[in-house]
């Protein structure tokens, strides 16, 4: 069975040149990724054909209901989908696989644009399609991405598909100073980290430990992983995490201050992310995900307007083998319940701290005019 032997030198060698030189190839999908999501257990499946690997697949595997596992391919599998014979081929190695963890549930989600003869031709194979009836609560990665296309294009030749205020943000940014560096540094790192925890407090949105992100730091290489800093007379504005695997540069993770927005350093800083991308002969630049395609919404706002050419990138969706239905409908029911009530829960706290602020604030004024008089 061509399940990944990790103590053998020389097959890794050969899993790793395969997964990095894949026209597929996708960072999550590497061995360094199932180091950063070291809280899940991992196996490796591939295929050979004439001692060549044709096929391979990175599995994260996690045990959801007692000894039941869900096992979960990130951006998988790496060769050509549309295949479905070498696909299928492939997949008896994951049986084997899921039948070891107990698995209920195998699912994959290929970075690939919607196709609904291609997702027919899975579901005919007895596969769950999911994507235009789910809800961001129901599916791991969002549904849409933000995707530049470089096509060999220079950074000046690019700069006429952002939108015009994009392109006026960038030009502000310099005149007003704002300088961005990059580094592997521990302390850029722990920089990197305290204004994402400021970014998350100020979009109310959960944040992951600092020993993620050193995980993270730590598992790809030098070529493979930089950490963005935008600064402005010393003090640091922004900060972003970038990684450059196959073809394509990927803004993973961003953060900024509270302070001097007004300097557009988040601009400044993207601008010098895509200048990497166009060096290291990326085909794609990519913004990562968006959940509401509404300029009202601020992060699709401000991807889109980077991506002002080719818009919002709707991908295949997720695919499901069932292993065990029983398990399977709880896990796709019950779950995503629970993220939809924990999310009302949370606004409505947060809708009441506004309201009792609100109220405060309106006491105050009147105790000041009170005093005035």
């Amino acid at each position: 069975m061509p399940i990944l032997d990790k103590n053998n030198p020389s097959q890794v060698a050969a899993y790793n040149r395969y997964m990095q030189n894949s026209p597929w190839a996708n960072a999550t999908q590497d061995i360094a990724w199932s180091k950063v999501k070291s809280d899940w257990l991992n196996e490796q499946v591939y295929l050979e054909k004439n001692g060549e690997i044709v096929a391979a697949v990175s599995l994260l595997i996690k045990k959801v209901f007692g000894k039941a596992s869900m096992i979960y391919a990130t951006r998988g599998p790496i060769c050509d989908f549309a295949d479905t014979a070498l696909v299928q081929e492939l997949m008896q190695e994951v049986d084997l696989a899921a039948k070891k963890h107990n698995a209920f549930l195998f699912r994959m989600d290929p970075e690939l644009p919607r196709n609904p003869q291609l997702e027919d031709a899975y579901r005919k194979l007895g596969y769950l399609v999911r994507n235009d009836q789910c809800d961001k609560y129901d599916l791991i990665q969002p549904r849409y991405n933000m995707i530049l296309r470089l096509d060999g294009l220079t950074f000046d030749e690019l700069m006429p598909c952002f939108s015009e205020k994009t392109r006026y943000n960038i030009r502000l940014a310099r005149r007003k100073g704002v300088t961005v560096r990059y580094s592997r540094s521990q302390e850029d790192l722990k920089t990197f980290y305290e204004l994402y925890k400021i970014t998350a407090v100020r979009d109310k949105i959960g944040y992951r430990p600092y020993e993620y992100f050193l995980k993270m730091l730590n598992a790809f290489g030098e070529s493979q992983l930089r950490i963005y800093i935008a600064e402005h007379e010393g003090q640091a504005l922004s900060g972003a995490i970038c990684i450059h695997y196959g073809n394509k540069t990927w803004y993973i993770y961003g953060a900024s201050s509270n302070e001097k927005r007004n300097l557009m350093p988040n601009y400044a800083m993207q601008a010098e992310m895509i200048q990497w991308g166009v060096e290291n002969g990326s085909e794609i630049y990519d913004f990562g995900g968006v959940f509401i395609l509404d300029k009202s919404n601020g992060l699709y706002k401000f991807k889109e307007s980077f991506c002002r050419r080719e818009g919002a990138t709707e991908f295949i969706g997720e695919f499901d083998k069932v292993y065990n239905r029983f398990f399977y409908t709880g896990f796709t029911t019950v779950v995503p319940q629970i993220q939809r009530l924990r999310a009302r829960t949370t606004k409505a706290k947060e809708r009441k701290i506004e309201e009792e602020q609100r109220r405060n604030k309106e006491e105050e004024d009147i105790r000041r005019q009170q005093q005035a008089k």
